[in-house]
């Protein structure tokens, strides 16, 4: 894990925010900080707002109310392209690859790169392989067609295209579930390698093991509302699901200083 924040650089900062569903308030009032070279874990049981929240960072959806901040300067996220635009990427839980296609086509799909004489697959291959190469994944070759890999690469597929568009805060919805005890372990390097490269990362997942292990603050949320702040350097298991489960108090948040 990570060590103190310091005067790390917020990247991203969502104040206030608040959005409803007809008469269900799905978050209220809800603040997320994220800073560089920092991972944010986002708990919660089900319905506690943590893709609502997310899918308003990706500008899937735009808040009732609330400010959002990027590098200090509000900004109004209509679409996930105005999103991309200011350096937010979001890996989805269905990952939307194709399976059709290989490596390098699904990094850089609805983002090929044109040259003279139209598509530049040389230049997409270059690098779709040094992107691999950072991320240190394991997937064979960066022509492998996406039907011939495991679970795990095709997640390690989607995070690595996050970084074509050079982001400053991605955001990761379950990238583990349902995968391997290896696929896991090597998904986790993957967000560990992100927070290495200066980026910020905010890892939504229900597995408390995951958080804890490359996670440096848990933020949880609970019926739609900010429920306590941790920093995991100083919190356990037990805690992490008190909170998620309301058998303990809300808890202040913590600041970091």
């Amino acid at each position: 894990m990570a060590s103190s924040l310091g005067e790390r650089q917020v990247l991203l900062s969502m104040q206030s925010i608040t959005k409803c569903f007809g008469a269900v308030e799905a978050l209220v009032d809800v603040e997320l900080e994220v800073h560089a070279h920092e991972v944010v874990a986002l708990i919660g049981d089900n319905a506690a707002g943590k893709s609502t929240l997310a899918n308003i960072a990706a500008g899937v959806l735009a808040p009732d109310s609330g400010l959002i901040e990027l590098e200090g300067q509000p900004v109004v996220l209509p679409t996930p392209a105005a999103a991309l635009a200011r350096g937010v990427e979001m890996v989805f839980q269905d990952l939307a690859l194709c399976d059709n296609l290989d490596v390098t086509s699904n990094l850089f799909l609805g983002r090929e790169l044109r040259g003279p004489f139209g598509r530049d697959d040389a230049r997409m291959e270059e690098i779709a392989i040094r992107v691999l190469d950072t991320l240190a994944s394991r997937i064979p070759s960066a022509r492998t067609p996406l039907r011939e890999l495991s679970a795990g690469q095709r997640q390690a597929v989607a995070i690595a295209r996050t970084l074509i568009g050079d982001p400053r805060v991605v955001v990761l919805d379950e990238p583990t579930a349902a995968l391997s005890i290896p696929q896991t372990a090597e998904v986790l390097l993957h967000v560990q390698r992100l927070r290495d490269l200066g980026l910020g990362v905010v890892l939504i997942s229900h597995s408390l093991t995951d958080v804890l292990a490359v996670a440096d603050r848990v933020e949880v949320l609970r019926h739609g509302r900010n429920f306590g702040s941790f920093d995991t350097a100083t919190t356990g298991y037990a805690e992490l699901l008190g909170a998620m489960t309301g058998a303990v108090g809300a808890l202040p948040r913590l600041r970091a200083v």
